[in-house]
């Protein structure tokens, strides 16, 4: 273990839904492929005995994480501590001091709600366990900027901005971190990787399934703060952000967010929203909720590599399919067979369910009568068994602090400022209905050139 690793995990919320179906899983894989031989002190209200949370983490692993295996259970059943506390009481951080013993560069995950962030940290800066420390800070990063802003300032009154890593799981998907390697390892991209060549870029999120029993959380967030203000805005940074001068985690952050900053707030022109019918009835929705389950962003880069471009972000819940691709569709050369009926050429990445990435180009069809048919190039990849999750690779770079795949302050800041204009009370009309199974709200004018691709999956 390096000077810079961590040498001790904490987690709050160890009880929480969120452990149960992801973290557990992560910390189990992570012991397997021996990256993982810390303590790890969870710590959490309920009254359970350390017996308890061992049975927990079994349940958990093998339910969502591929079944236990017998070593890796054992070692992970001898890491595991637990402190029983409120976050406000003095007394539960008292404990955790005790339970840390000699560890000089614990990672704190805070797996909790944000209205207790605060609570939290002011109790590990007045115990003294924040000295050396990390943060670990699940999403979401606040409601809105000012919010946002409030929630930097606490976590900066007690750590380092290199020592906060805000978490986004969806940047530790695989498809999602290799799209910045293929672009920057490969060099046919380059040449036509501008607003000289590319007519317009939709990207779409499309979900089959509703909210899931989340209908009380999710009546408070909706599709634009849950995934396109922080996920798909990771994907749209990743499209467009220039080669860094270096690799390193600071030079790829640099990037992304001057691709934020070359976008102007959203007015609702820029903006359709939808919901499924049938959402009003979903349990803890307000009966006269107006809140989103779908929604379409028109937005521009404004930098000279992209200025001109519009880029099209679809997200959405009771979707046709569950999908995520990019579609950049390439300006049309000179038409020199007149009768060609084709869509332009174009590069599309799929990010799940598998990795694909190809090149749509125009052959002559079967007939040869001059009209052309496009025909892609692929290369697809779909996960192994051994594939690494994305909660274990963001938890892994957290504890050997590489902030690569993690939010910076100004990015965070940066994103909600592009989407704060439109999330205000009335700043839109009411969702429209859409039927669940279908594409959701299709309006003319936030429509891409050529039209939506739908994706389809097998």
């Amino acid at each position: 273990m390096t000077a810079n690793h961590s040498d001790a995990l904490v987690f709050f919320g160890i009880t929480g839904d969120l452990a149960y179906k992801k973290i557990f899983p992560a910390l189990h894989a992570m012991v397997r492929r021996g990256a993982l031989d810390i303590p790890v002190i969870g710590v959490a209200r309920d009254d359970l005995t350390l017996d308890q949370l061992r049975a927990r983490a079994r349940a958990s692993i093998d339910e969502h994480g591929g079944g236990v295996d017998a070593d890796a259970i054992k070692a992970l059943d001898g890491l595991l501590t637990y402190v029983k506390g409120e976050y406000s009481d003095a007394k539960t951080f008292e404990a955790l001091h005790g339970a840390l013993g000699g560890a000089k560069r614990p990672a704190y995950y805070l797996a909790i709600p944000p209205l207790l962030f605060g609570s939290v940290v002011e109790h590990l800066s007045k115990s003294d366990c924040a000295a050396g420390a990390r943060v670990i800070v699940e999403k979401p990063f606040g409601h809105d900027l000012k919010s946002a802003q409030g929630l930097n300032r606490i976590l900066l009154d007690a750590f380092a901005e290199e020592d906060i890593f805000r978490i986004d799981h969806y940047l530790g998907k695989r498809p999602v971190h290799n799209m910045v390697y293929f672009r920057f390892a490969n060099s046919m991209l380059e040449s036509f990787w501008n607003r000289t060549h590319v007519d317009s870029v939709q990207i779409t999120m499309a979900e089959s399934f509703g909210v899931q029993g989340r209908g009380a959380f999710y009546d408070q967030t909706g599709t634009i703060r849950d995934v396109m203000q922080n996920h798909l805005f990771q994907v749209l940074a990743n499209l467009c952000m220039e080669p860094p001068v270096r690799t390193d985690s600071e030079s790829l952050r640099d990037e992304k967010v001057k691709v934020l900053r070359a976008i102007a707030p959203l007015a609702p022109a820029d903006v359709v929203r939808g919901q499924f019918a049938g959402y009003l009835d979903e349990p803890g929705v307000a009966a006269d909720s107006q809140t989103e389950t779908f929604a379409v962003l028109r937005l521009g880069v404004n930098n000279w590599r992209w200025q001109g471009v519009p880029f099209y972000i679809r997200a959405g819940k009771s979707l046709a399919v569950t999908c995520t691709e990019v579609v950049a569709r390439l300006r049309a050369p000179p038409d020199v067979y007149p009768q060609r009926k084709t869509q332009s050429n174009h590069v599309r990445f799929r990010i799940s369910p598998d990795t694909t990435v190809a090149i749509g180009l125009t052959v002559m069809n079967e007939e040869e009568t001059g009209s052309g048919v496009v025909s892609e190039l692929q290369a697809s990849r779909h996960p192994g068994p051994n594939e690494m999750d994305a909660y274990e690779r963001v938890l892994g770079d957290a504890l050997v602090g590489d902030r690569a795949l993690f939010a910076r302050e100004d990015y965070v800041e940066e994103a909600w400022r592009i989407v704060d204009p439109i999330l205000t009370p009335n700043a839109l009309p009411a969702p429209l209905r859409y039927a669940a199974g279908s594409w959701g709200i299709a309006t003319p004018a936030l429509t891409p050139p050529g039209g939506w691709v739908d994706p389809e999956v097998e």
